[in-house]
């Protein structure tokens, strides 16, 4: 594999504050969720092909011809997700691992029903909910109207979001600043207050896209006992993170995810192992191969 720059990777958050005590909750032997040979590719616009020396001038009659294939210039397919293939169990806590760019974010939206498949399928028993640190929530809006708008989205009911209320503030921690738009909101209040209000559900899979990264060690604490919660009662939880203290801690299991295609499902703590020191050869290749170019 080639060498990669991954400064953004935090192997271990605050790792001294995380709770030790295994993940718990009863696995079945029923699937959840079976993913066979999925592809996802994006075509992305508006992307310059990048060369070396000055632009030529193009005569009239050049620019003329080429007018034709100007809209087949600048589009760019890029391969997400290569061939993935995994099935998972009621009652799992899985955590997704990998570079930035890796592909684990598409691999949760296509499970999310979000992105339709280049090739192969997904299979889901029931119904599952994608949070992430970019849940869609509307920031001239206040925290309570928006409690009410991701509850109404989560599949409850006026009265059960009502009901559940107090709970999503007091477990997000953000008190009065409820009655405040969130952009007045840190973004660790809007993190908080968007896994709240995914957590006043109970969803059969429940995908967790790097919303776990702010907060105390009591926060991290109550987010793994609603997600031990999730789990008993026979949900399916994904956890992606960049924290491989948070996903040893929450996750009995993980992917390891690279440039799209699945490099190793296991253990948490032996795939941890194996991708930290991945990452670690990786960033001192890249350190050598930039000394040896000075």
């Amino acid at each position: 594999m080639a060498a990669i720059e991954t400064d953004e990777d935090d192997f271990e958050i605050d790792a001294e504050d995380l709770d030790d005590s295994p993940v718990t909750g009863s696995v079945s032997e029923q699937l959840s969720l079976l993913v066979n040979d999925l592809h996802i590719t994006y075509r992305v616009f508006g992307a310059k092909k990048v060369g070396h020396g000055p632009a030529k001038e193009q005569s009239a009659l050049q620019k003329f011809l080429s007018r034709g294939a100007s809209s087949q210039q600048g589009v760019r397919e890029v391969h997400a997700v290569r061939g993935i293939s995994f099935s998972a169990r009621h009652g799992e806590s899985i955590g997704i691992i990998g570079v930035n760019g890796s592909g684990k974010s598409t691999l949760l939206r296509a499970i999310a029903g979000l992105i339709p498949p280049a090739q192969g399928s997904v299979y889901v028993a029931g119904d599952p909910a994608l949070l992430g640190v970019n849940a869609v929530l509307m920031g001239d809006l206040t925290g309570e109207r928006n409690i009410m708008i991701g509850g109404l989205a989560l599949g409850l009911t006026p009265q059960q979001v009502k009901d559940r209320y107090q709970d999503v503030v007091d477990f997000a921690e953000i008190g009065e600043f409820v009655n405040l738009p969130m952009k007045s909101y840190s973004s660790g209040m809007g993190q908080r207050l968007r896994f709240a209000i995914s957590a006043s559900a109970v969803p059969d899979i429940l995908m967790i896209d790097e919303a776990l990264s702010t907060g105390d060690a009591g926060f991290r604490a109550k987010s793994k006992a609603r997600i031990n919660e999730v789990r008993e009662a026979a949900g399916t939880v994904f956890l992606v993170s960049h924290s491989l203290a948070t996903v040893k801690s929450m996750c009995e299991r993980v992917l390891w995810v690279h440039q799209g295609q699945l490099v190793m499902d296991g253990p948490a703590e032996e795939v941890c192992k194996h991708y930290r020191r991945f990452v670690v050869a990786s960033r001192e290749a890249a350190k050598a191969k930039a000394d040896a170019e000075k």
